[in-house]
């Protein structure tokens, strides 16, 4: 009997950076992200993006950040938490949230999230997309620049074990100065 192979999910990030490369301050503070140049997410293909994603993974302290948002931004998508400290899903529950939480290596998180039908992941949180950025499982990159530096603040690309080519798709521009590019990574 032939063992039944699942496709390799692809892995997508969708994040916004300051122009110096920081996705938060030291402090995990986003109050940057919401000044001039960021306003409604929905307006820079944000809505669009989550309506073709089936999970969405991401670190504790990601996690930990979207629970102070004023309201809920995965609808019912499958939220997965990483972490190996044992976490109160309750409030993101009470949200409407559908949150599980899972440990081990990158690889092993995708393995199983295909294993149970998941096609398309949106991969979120600074550790976390480095994770999978140096585990070679990032398919796409949606990198949203605002004008402002911040100076300092936790880095959206850390160290890696070798170059990564990424493959320019497209770039666009919007009022109050934000740049997006999308960028596939080339195998």
């Amino acid at each position: 009997m032939k063992e039944q192979d699942h496709a390799v999910p692809e892995c997508s990030v969708f994040v916004g950076v300051s122009l110096d490369g920081f996705i938060a301050r030291p402090n995990g503070d986003l109050d940057w992200l919401m000044g001039e140049g960021g306003g409604d997410s929905a307006e820079y293909g944000y809505n669009e993006f989550i309506a073709g994603i089936d999970a969405i993974v991401m670190g504790r302290k990601t996690f930990e950040k979207v629970l102070t948002f004023d309201k809920w931004y995965y609808g019912n998508k499958r939220v997965i938490v990483l972490s190996r400290q044992s976490l109160d899903l309750s409030v993101a529950q009470a949200r409407g949230g559908v949150v599980e939480q899972m440990t081990g290596p990158p690889a092993e998180i995708v393995s199983k999230l295909a294993g149970s039908g998941a096609k398309r992941l949106y991969v979120d949180g600074g550790i976390t997309i480095q994770q999978f950025l140096r585990s070679r499982l990032i398919h796409r990159l949606i990198i949203s620049r605002l004008p402002v530096l911040i100076g300092e603040g936790i880095p959206l690309f850390g160290s890696l074990p070798c170059d990564i080519r990424l493959s320019h798709i497209a770039t666009r521009t919007y009022s109050g100065g934000m740049v997006q590019s999308e960028y596939h990574i080339v195998a």
